[in-house]
């Protein structure tokens, strides 16, 4: 199976471009965060696409692609939090979902020899709801007169992500030792 496959490069570039996107923030550029937010979003959804019409799904796509939503999402969260745009307490509890999941994947790979962690719709629902947050917030920064998230949100939000830990947690530890 081909490593570099153009869904592949556009993973790759989804990578590159967060960089350019925290320069956009840090300088107060928030219409072209925004673009930049956006075009890492339908870059997500090509190479998806991309990979299955043309058979080009790969292991480093596989591993890339989450990566690159990992990296856009959680460089959102920090910058976002340090510039008081969402609260801290959301910004941790997101992260340490993230984190309780990335040590579990290594000690089920390590005692298991299992190097894959299937998501789940409520983990997908989790970060569908984290990706559409940020952008509202984008959204924000761009247009002053939309109404401010309110906790409501940020608290359904970080339910959705803490559950979705919890559901990989039980799953991973139902599946223990079995391949």
């Amino acid at each position: 199976m081909k490593v570099w496959t153009l869904p592949n490069a556009i993973t790759i570039f989804r990578i590159v471009i967060i960089p350019v996107f925290v320069i956009m923030l840090v300088y107060s550029k928030y219409s072209s965060a925004l673009f930049f937010f956006v075009l890492a979003g339908l870059s997500d959804l090509f190479d998806g696409l991309l990979a299955r019409i043309k058979g080009q799904g790969s292991e480093l796509g596989a591993f890339l692609d989450p990566l690159a939503d990992k990296l856009l999402l959680l460089t959102s969260l920090i910058i976002f939090t340090i510039y008081g745009w969402i609260p801290i307490w959301f910004t941790i509890v997101l992260m340490s979902r993230d984190l309780i999941v990335v040590i579990g994947w290594g000690l089920v790979s390590i005692l298991y020899r299992r190097t894959s962690v299937r998501p789940s719709f409520v983990g997908k629902a989790a970060i569908a709801s984290q990706i559409i947050l940020v952008a509202y917030v984008l959204l924000e920064l761009n247009m002053p007169t939309l109404p401010a998230v309110g906790a409501p949100t940020f608290i359904l939000v970080a339910l959705l992500t803490a559950v979705s830990g919890l559901q990989y947690i039980y799953r991973e530890l139902s599946n223990a030792g079995q391949k």
